[in-house]
């Protein structure tokens, strides 16, 4: 049973998380969706957060694992949030299981085949030497060379958590991402179709949904309309948290 964050009461939201992310990332906005009257689920998808680790690792898997959650929680239909690898599980669920899902969201993420693209980040990571018991700032250091943007570090050490005493560790399931860092850029299948509102939202400066795009967007999502929230890239939500939860809060509405 995948973990999860649960605020609030009304209408289930589900929130999904990216590659490399959990929960806690989501957990100021959940107290926002949770006071306009919806009751929000912010999952750690497998492999991720405190959630479990398991070397089947693919998009109909965790889609599966969402339906269980939401069996194991009596919820019968939802809306969901999905951001870049959350948003790609949030499209295979809905297009697997649409009498499920009543609004989708997916935040700059689309449909179509991304070629592996996060060799940098997934080297820094694995550079990290936890038998030498390093401290914070020494992984941190360890991964300066890899990864020189702040955000981007301060966003994967989230992931670092006390194993046991003086031992840190990663939350996520390193191996398995080495084993299959594929698995992230792979397409929607060819027939996959969810006819309902969704919005897909992107950043201004991000290259992950192009306007040469949208005719596949359309193929896939034919009730589908688009925000762009400007001058902010691929963790639009983290950079213009305010105008990425008007956007979403309004489309929920």
């Amino acid at each position: 049973m995948l973990h999860s964050r649960i605020e609030g009461e009304g209408k289930p939201l589900l929130i999904i998380h990216g590659f490399l992310g959990m929960s806690d990332n989501w957990k100021s906005f959940g107290a926002l969706y949770a006071a306009k009257g919806f009751q929000v689920h912010i999952l750690d998808l497998r492999n991720h957060g405190k959630s479990f680790h398991s070397e089947d690792f693919n998009y109909d898997i965790m889609a599966q694992d969402v339906l269980e959650y939401c069996q194991n929680h009596n919820l019968n239909q939802v809306s969901l949030i999905g951001h870049s690898m959350g948003g790609k599980v949030a499209m295979i669920f809905a297009t697997n299981y649409p009498e499920m899902v009543e609004k989708l969201i997916v935040a700059d993420i689309g449909p179509k085949y991304y070629a592996p693209h996060h060799q940098d980040i997934l080297a820094g990571l694995n550079a990290v030497d936890f038998t030498s018991k390093p401290d914070r700032a020494s992984v941190e250091e360890t991964l300066y060379p890899f990864i020189p943007d702040f955000g981007t570090r301060q966003f994967l050490m989230k992931n670092l958590y006390w194993a046991a005493p003086g031992q840190l560790y990663f939350r996520f399931n390193l191996k398995v991402f080495n084993d299959k860092i594929e698995v992230i850029g792979t397409a929607l299948p060819e027939e996959a179709q969810f006819e309902k509102p969704t919005l897909f939202i992107r950043g201004g400066n991000s290259r992950y949904i192009l306007d040469t795009d949208l005719p596949e967007i359309k193929k896939h999502f034919p009730n589908f309309e688009l925000a762009t929230i400007p001058n902010v890239g691929h963790w639009l939500h983290a950079e213009n948290p305010q105008l990425f939860f008007e956007e979403t809060a309004r489309f929920l509405e």
